[in-house]
């Protein structure tokens, strides 16, 4: 089970509380075929975008100069780990496009001499009312009730791009990785 951080849920709750009534557009799955929004190269390029924007965070207290916080505990469950979670929460906002530059939760994991090393990238959009976030062409994962008491319905993506996860680079837990 996901433990997360009361600071997580209460940083989660400011930022839904501030969004704004006009949302923009955004593609969504209608359940209908049709073809990638996103071409495959283009999803690439914003992978390789979050992994840019990312690498110096390598170093988990340029992370916390940053502005990213501690969230929790390492979190995993039987399909794997998720991590350690590192939240900005000035990055959190509800309904605004997603800018794969800036994602609002980073994750990390115990490396083979014990340091935290960067795992994933997290993009975390409580639910207020929008279509489902799209990453390119790939849908958030959601909406889902908050992970305990006070944490909003809302959306999230892992994107795996510290540590290869052998399941997908967008699946939440990684079955080789622990904490």
């Amino acid at each position: 089970m996901r433990t997360i951080h009361r600071t997580l849920a209460a940083g989660l709750i400011a930022a839904a509380a501030l969004a704004g009534a006009a949302l923009p557009a955004q593609a969504h799955d209608t359940g209908e075929p049709h073809e990638p929004a996103v071409p495959i190269a283009a999803q690439n390029k914003l992978i390789a975008e979050v992994r840019a924007a990312t690498a110096r965070f390598h170093d988990v207290d340029v992370a916390i100069a940053a502005g990213y916080v501690p969230v929790g505990e390492c979190v995993e469950g039987p399909d794997g780990s998720m991590g350690h979670h590192f939240m900005n929460p000035a990055l959190i906002q509800p309904g605004a496009p997603v800018d794969p530059a800036k994602p609002p939760l980073l994750t990390y994991g115990p490396s083979p001499s014990g340091e935290l090393r960067l795992w994933s990238a997290e993009f975390f959009e409580p639910d207020v009312g929008q279509p489902v976030p799209m990453f390119g062409s790939q849908p958030f994962d959601g909406p889902m009730p908050g992970h305990e008491p006070g944490m909003p319905v809302h959306y999230d993506l892992h994107v795996w791009i510290g540590a290869h996860n052998p399941a997908g680079i967008f699946t939440p837990f990684n079955p080789a990785l622990h904490c």
